[in-house]
């Protein structure tokens, strides 16, 4: 027996139900079952072009407020994260696919609109996205004298030792 692939029961930091407060020790975070990341942006190229950009902004806060009061949406959370860019964690890329399909939310008209506006002037406002399919285990994430961020905001913070020490035995013991 492999001692070294043994994965100890997970022991949850307490600290991690006050969004604010620094945990003064290495900690990881696991997440149950496969998710979504997904990174979401714009670039302004024309600056005066206000009207072209500023309804962008207005409707992402929209969404994310919309997510929000919709945990059964499937958002797990997300993160300004600089810029005019942001992470997004979903529980699956059906749910991302089912709200940026759905008529009635949100995002659909936001999306005919951008699509009207930008008609003839594509170079004034650039959009992108990035979607990365997690499978279960098949990550690893460490945080030391941080509040909960990221994957550890949205999953489960545990102490960092042991058989979780490294970022190898990290996702080794995740594999299993």
């Amino acid at each position: 027996m492999n001692v070294q692939n043994i994965k100890a029961p997970a022991v949850p930091v307490e600290a991690a139900r006050h969004p604010g407060t620094v945990i003064a020790k290495r900690v990881t975070a696991e997440v149950d079952g496969d998710f979504v990341v997904f990174l979401i942006g714009m670039r302004i190229n024309k600056p005066l072009k206000v009207h072209k950009w500023l309804p962008l902004i207005r409707a992402m806060r929209q969404m994310l407020r919309e997510l929000e009061a919709k945990p059964q949406a499937g958002l797990l959370g997300w993160r300004h994260i600089g810029g005019r860019t942001f992470i997004q964690y979903w529980r699956s890329f059906e749910h991302l696919e089912a709200f940026a399909a759905d008529r009635a939310a949100c995002h659909w008209p936001a999306w005919m609109a951008f699509n009207r506006r930008m008609k003839g002037c594509r170079g004034d406002v650039g959009i992108w996205h990035e979607t990365y399919l997690i499978r279960s285990g098949e990550y690893e994430a460490i945080y030391s004298g941080m509040p909960p961020f990221g994957l550890g905001k949205v999953g489960q913070l545990v102490e960092a030792s042991g058989s979780s020490d490294s970022a190898r035995q990290r996702l080794r013991s995740e594999r299993k």
